[in-house]
């Protein structure tokens, strides 16, 4: 009988985007590959069988609670070698689950895209959410975190058996190189901007977390032929384009929605920007390192880890529209952008999917090997 493998997360989504190669893998090796998650499903490599879950944003909706019960009844019926979950509110009552369904010898890695609080964060909302992961902490075998202010999180509340830091799930970069005068044009031409202008670009989901709204409020104190492309869609999405009408700025702002060939935005772009609050270790800004784009990100971990300040871009304290201002000014060069952009692509090599991959594969490997030999 084949040993099996679950992966969860919130969405079937996010694992299409980040794990396939390594479900696949899984399933190379003989074992079936179950999935868990919300959202539309989605056809993953390696995959057997696709469970859906009723996963609502908020932590404390019912319907989360019923996705806990599901799990555990999975569980208990599957007997899973091992258990891959990721995203925080999945990974929460992926490990709740496991708790009532009793651990067994199943291994469960909780890989963090994130901790969603920081040393910055509220005393309330960190311990809340600090508290979910300690809770968690007695069946995560293995926490494996993708920057360094987690892992020293991780460390320090001891939130898994083993912490291993890692360099995030590996980026196809097969996709994003610099891009050559007919791109560049092309992409210019399609989304309305002209050969003078510098241009933003900050695919993200519009949400506060993200907050595009601070880059709208800069965009008059920056130069007029400064202009801001983001694509994306999210709940804010209607009401930072309403900000950029109420700033005069509308003609400056291009929202595209939701693009599936985000590598054209990189091309139409001079300089890649985030004014995040949290992440992890950001794909959207490797991406863009990688077709030789300069970083003008906030000050914040995961941004830390990819941006050395000075070298292949800037950093200024979250949500400070002046240094903000100030870090695009400093970069209004060609020449400079340019000698920045081609440290970024260097600087982010070391993240592409066949540097990562043997290396998940190697942890992957040895957590299945002291479960056979349990």
């Amino acid at each position: 009988m084949k040993k099996k493998v679950l992966y969860t997360a919130s969405t079937f989504g996010h694992l299409a985007t980040f794990h396939q190669p390594y479900m696949r893998w899984f399933a190379e090796q003989g074992y079936e590959v179950h999935a868990a998650a919300g959202g539309e499903k989605k056809t993953l490599a390696g995959v057997s069988r696709l469970i859906e879950l009723p996963f609502e944003k908020k932590m404390t909706a019912p319907a989360n609670f019923r996705a806990a019960g599901i799990l555990a009844r999975l569980m208990r019926e599957e007997g899973y070698a091992l258990v891959s979950t990721h995203t925080a509110l999945a990974a929460f009552f992926t490990r709740l689950a496991l708790r009532r369904a009793g651990k067994s010898d199943t291994v469960m890695m909780n890989t963090s895209h994130g901790y969603l609080f920081d040393a910055e964060t509220a005393g309330a909302k960190r311990w809340l959410l600090l508290g979910a992961e300690r809770l968690c902490a007695p069946v995560t075998d293995y926490v494996l975190t993708m920057n360094r202010q987690d892992e020293r999180i991780a460390r320090q509340y001891h939130l898994g058996k083993a912490i291993v830091q890692t360099p995030g799930m590996g980026v196809d970069f097969s996709r994003f190189a610099p891009a050559n005068a007919e791109q560049r044009s092309a992409a210019r031409k399609a989304f309305g901007f002209s050969a003078e202008q510098v241009i933003l670009v900050y695919p993200a989901e519009f949400s506060g977390r993200k907050n595009q709204r601070m880059l709208i409020e800069a965009l008059p104190s920056l130069p007029e032929n400064v202009g801001l492309l983001l694509p994306g869609r999210g709940e804010l999405l209607e009401a930072c384009v309403s900000l950029a009408a109420e700033l005069g700025v509308s003609g400056r702002v291009v929202c595209p929605g939701f693009m599936s060939d985000v590598e054209m935005c990189y091309h139409a772009a001079d300089l890649a920007v985030s004014a995040s609050r949290i992440e992890g270790l950001p794909f959207n800004l490797m991406e863009a390192m990688h077709c030789a784009l300069p970083v003008v990100a906030s000050r914040i971990k995961g941004h830390e880890d990819l941006v050395i300040d000075g070298e292949n871009g800037r950093l200024f304290p979250y949500n400070n529209k002046e240094a903000f201002v100030q870090a695009v000014c400093s970069l209004l060069s060609v020449q400079q952008r340019a000698a920045m952009g081609q440290a970024a692509r260097r600087s982010v090599e070391c993240y592409g999917l066949p540097t990562v991959y043997p290396k998940l594969i190697e942890i992957y490997g040895s957590a299945l090997a002291g479960h056979s030999s349990q």
